[in-house]
Parts: C-alpha cells; structure tokens; sequence
C-alpha cells in the first residue's frame, strides 16, 4: 500500500494505535524507518525548535525576521510534526504510546499538583 492509500484509511475515530501503526509504515515507505535513535532524536529536537518559531510568529507580540517569515509552518504543521516523529520513536523503541501514556497518567493522577503561576 502506498502513502495515499494508507492516509485514505485514516479518520477521526482511529485509535492511538492505529494512527501510531499508520506512521511506521509511512516511515518506512519514506525510507526513514531504519534510522538510529540519535537521528531521531536530533529531528526531534529539531521539530520542536521550528514549532517554538511558528508559536513566536503566531500567538506572541516577540519580534521576528520579517525576511524569513514564510519559512516558518504553522503551529498546527509544526505540532504534527512533533507528535509524528515522537511516535515514530516510540516505533523503534518499542513502545506503544497509548500503554506508555497510560501508565505515565496512572502515576500522574496521584501527584498533587500546585499552580504557582501568580498570573493564573
């Protein structure tokens, strides 16, 4: 199956697991699916840098370079593709990301959490 067909198959309803299944194959078809972690991790940190530019550019007053402005994607683009390439960690690590979510939650859920923000 090919990236379109894939893609096609997708809706609003699919799982976590689906969706995460979904981008290793299009990882794979793409040729990425046998990268080291470190690279990975590096296009990750990377992704992460360029939606911290596109919320600068969008949702701040922070000044930016007016030249360069249409290289930036939206926060939307930028936040996909964050979440597509943290999965496709997951994907070499092993790790279901629902499962991990869920067990990270159960953790969570126990905490008390305090709000220090004097804004809020």
């Amino acid at each position: 199956m090919n990236q379109k067909e894939l893609l096609k198959n997708l809706s609003r309803n699919n799982s976590l697991d689906t969706i995460q299944n979904y981008i290793k194959q299009v990882i794979d078809i793409r040729g990425f699916g046998k990268q080291p972690i470190e690279q990975e991790l590096l296009l990750l940190l990377e992704e992460v840098g360029e939606l911290a530019k596109s919320v600068r550019k969008e949702k701040t007053n922070m000044c930016i370079d007016k030249v360069k402005i249409k290289n930036y994607d939206t926060v939307e683009s930028e936040i996909a593709d964050v979440f597509i390439v943290l999965t496709s960690i997951c994907n070499t690590l092993n790790i279901n990301l629902y499962d991990a979510i869920i067990e990270k939650e159960k953790v969570n859920v126990e905490r008390t959490w305090v709000n220090t923000n004097k804004n809020d």
